[in-house]
Parts: C-alpha cells; structure tokens; sequence
C-alpha cells in the first residue's frame, strides 16, 4: 500500500506502528526520527526503522507515509520541521489524544497543505513508555477514530481507512469536538481520577502500610496512574475544559453517594449501586459498528 513510512516519535506507539505495518505488509522501508538520538538509535538496533535521519526533513523525504508520534504539544513544531522534505502526495497522520488542538495546529504548520493531513487517535496504550515496549499486536482489535477535515480528499480518507484496517483496527469516524469530549469522559478524566486516588493515599502517614494489602481491586483501580508523566500532562492541559467538565459531573455524583452513606440509606444506596453495576456488566470494549 505504502512504499517508505517516515516515523516522527520512535516510542511506544510509533514503534508499534512501524512493526504492525511491516509485519502486515504495508510498507517496504521505514526511516526514523526522534529528538532523542537513543532512542532512534535503539529503534534501529531493534529492526524497527531502517534508517536513522538526523532530522524531521531528512526523515520525510521519498515518503508517501508519515506518522507523528510526539507528544500534542509538539505537534505544530514536528509539522513545521518536517514541511520542507514532505512530497506532495504523503498521507501524514498522527496518534495523539486530543484532536481541537492537534488540528489547530497543524492547520497552523500545513497551510495550504492541511488536506495531507488526517488526525487519528488509537484507543490503546500501554502503562510503559519507550521503543523497547513497541508491539506489533498493540492495535489489533483495538479502535481507531479519525476526525477527518474538510480538505481531506475521500481518496485520502478511504487510504487512511484502509490503513488502520490492515493492522487490525476497527475504525470509526468523528469531528474533533465529538472526539475530544468523548476522550474526556472515556479516557482523559479518568487518568486525572487514577493520579488523583494514588495521590491521595501516598499523602496519608499510612499510605505505604495500606499498599502493602492492596489486592487487585486497587490493582485495577490504579492501573493507569503509572502512565507516561509528560504525554498525560499535555494531554491533560490540552482537554483542560472538557476534562474539568467530566470533573464537575463526578463531584455530582460522588456528592450523591456520600449523602446516601451519611443518611444511612441502604436502599437508595444499593439501588445506585445495582444501576451502575448492571450497565458495567453489559458493556463490552470496542462494541460499536464497524460499518462507519
């Protein structure tokens, strides 16, 4: 499908992508670049990427393919860098969490060349960070949003499809808005709630005796709070309004729950309790169309 991917970003998830696309057969070389000579370096050592650029330009020319996988705050500096060496038909895409952001900014370094862009978000990660953690399984059976914008041509937006398709994924389609509210509720609010609950307890004197009894409820609880520091500080900063939002609902909630325990009322407790156990029960992952 694809001759040369350039890999902006050789992490996790950059590296994941270039070993899921190898290993589908979708592209035949892979040149990288990373801010972090090691890190690039390593990506090649481990047959990640073919060649070593020692820029975003250099990495980009002869490529039909582009991957930004930096953090959304680097977006517009690794789109301007990369400008001058992009060949006029490269589908460029990018992997960040938040999509107002990211497309403002890339409208800001494209210019008129904003309809090479398509904005894609894999649902999926993994607790560590850095290239050695690179999976070619990552994305499979995992869900893709892209947000395509209005110069994106059906030609690119089909090719982009396609793409994420070959590597397992189960693609759907939504605006940036849509996006960025849902990621609030789904993923970003949730990652502020898990930082929040280890933070409280690690600020109790006792909080080092109690995780020594943590079983797996607070195992699974807490799963996410050993993300990545610095790409959930952008993330967080860069949804902030969407993300204080779902805050403000939780406070509602939970204010429920603690006047219900204060008034000592198990039936209206248990019946909030039974609702919301119900609707955990019949929800299942990555259960929507795949007819998008």
């Amino acid at each position: 499908m694809f001759k040369r991917l350039a890999l902006i970003g050789c992490g996790l998830m950059g590296g994941s992508f270039a070993l899921a696309a190898r290993r589908a057969g979708l592209v035949s070389a892979v040149s990288g670049y990373s801010r972090s000579e090691k890190s690039t370096r390593r990506a090649q050592d481990l047959g990640i990427v073919d060649e070593v650029a020692t820029s975003p330009a250099d990495a980009v020319r002869q490529a039909d393919l582009v991957l930004i996988a930096v953090p959304v705050a680097s977006t517009r500096s690794t789109l301007e860098a990369l400008l001058p060496g992009l060949a006029a038909e490269a589908l460029v895409m990018d992997v960040g969490s938040t999509k107002c952001d990211v497309v403002l900014a890339a409208k800001q370094a494209l210019g008129e060349r904003i309809g090479q862009f398509m904005p894609a978000h894999p649902i999926c990660g993994k607790e560590v960070a850095g290239i050695d953690h690179a999976d070619a399984q990552l994305y499979q059976g995992q869900q893709l949003i892209l947000t395509p914008l209005a110069a994106n041509s059906p030609e690119q937006i089909a090719r982009a499809r396609a793409l994420w398709l070959a590597l397992g994924c189960t693609v759907r389609c939504m605006d940036a808005d849509e996006h960025d509210r849902a990621l609030a509720a789904i993923s970003h609010f949730p990652h502020l709630l898990a930082f929040a609950f280890m933070g409280s307890l690690l600020k109790q004197a006792e909080g080092e005796s109690y995780l020594a009894v943590a079983g797996p409820g607070f195992r699974d609880s807490t799963r996410i709070a050993a993300a990545d520091p610095q790409l959930w500080t952008d993330v967080l900063l860069a949804n902030a309004s969407e993300v204080l939002a779902q805050s403000q609902r939780l406070h509602e909630s939970l204010f429920v729950l603690e006047q219900l325990i204060q008034q000592g009322d198990g039936k209206a407790l248990k019946d909030f309790i039974t609702e919301v156990s119900q609707r955990r029960g019949l929800w299942k992952m990555g259960a929507v169309s795949k007819d998008l």
